[in-house]
């Protein structure tokens, strides 16, 4: 699996993720959820291009400037997808819990990637060669339209994104990027429960760990979360969407009597 560069140089622990791929077990394939919309055929071909590779902490699962050769997918763990200013800043886009699957445009374009991703925390990473991904494309109907929701569901996380990074509202901030994070589509594997800790919270984020305590403190005292041993739950999730636009009105309110 290429791509397996950390920011140490691509060795981390004297390995790379491409020198720790193999095939996917049958329980790991049962986690991939666009395999069920194949043909039996489809998927005996799918299945045997399949591997999957450890990230360790910090690696780069995919850089800036290097070409596409798998589409990849968070088996377990926890990535992130972000891009460095001209300042020499970090901007996150998105997180990447279990089920996403990431970079479909990427790969169906063939250009190099214009953002990294990169684990914040030891994770296992499923790939799928590109020219695997584009036989599907080609012969397909139920492949082409997982691809085809996954681009949609894409479009409006990266809108949200958008919005979320002019909020000056940090509990509407944590509320959109919780939000985005159990988004069913993108993330099956999440379910009601979403392994995190704080301090990755606030990575993805961009607040410190303490004032990603407090917002997730104010949303558990609504009944929309509940912050549980090693990561959160949802208990509301229309809720939980409702109160980050509330937030974002507000917010918006706020500056324009400000100006």
């Amino acid at each position: 699996m290429p791509h397996g560069n950390s920011n140490h140089n691509g060795a981390l622990g004297g390995s790379t993720i491409r020198d720790r791929v193999r095939p996917a077990d049958a329980a790991e394939l049962e986690g991939i959820p666009w395999l069920s919309k194949l043909t039996p055929a489809e998927r005996r071909r799918a299945e045997a291009a399949l591997v999957v590779g450890e990230a360790e902490l910090g690696d780069l699962v995919c850089r800036v400037g290097r070409s596409p050769t798998y589409w990849f997918g968070v088996v377990e763990g926890l990535l992130k997808m972000s891009n460095d200013n001209a300042d020499g800043g970090s901007v996150t886009y998105t997180g990447v819990p279990p089920g996403g699957w990431f970079g479909e445009g990427t790969v169906m374009k063939r250009e190099p990637y214009r953002y990294n991703i990169q684990a914040l925390r030891r994770s296992l990473i499923a790939g799928l060669p590109i020219e695997s991904f584009h036989w599907l494309l080609d012969h397909s109907i139920g492949f082409n339209r997982f691809v085809m929701n996954q681009l949609n569901e894409r479009l409006g996380q990266f809108i949200a994104a958008l919005e979320i990074d002019r909020l000056n509202n940090p509990d509407a901030r944590v509320a959109r990027n919780l939000v985005s994070l159990f988004n069913p589509v993108l993330y099956p594997g999440v379910g009601e429960v979403l392994r995190i800790t704080q301090q990755e919270l606030a990575y993805l984020v961009g607040l410190s760990r303490q004032r990603v305590n407090e917002a997730l403190n104010g949303l558990s005292a609504q009944g929309l979360i509940r912050v549980e041993y090693g990561g959160l739950r949802v208990l509301d999730l229309p809720g939980l969407r409702a109160t980050a636009m509330s937030n974002n009105k507000k917010n918006a309110m706020a500056e324009k009597e400000r100006t």
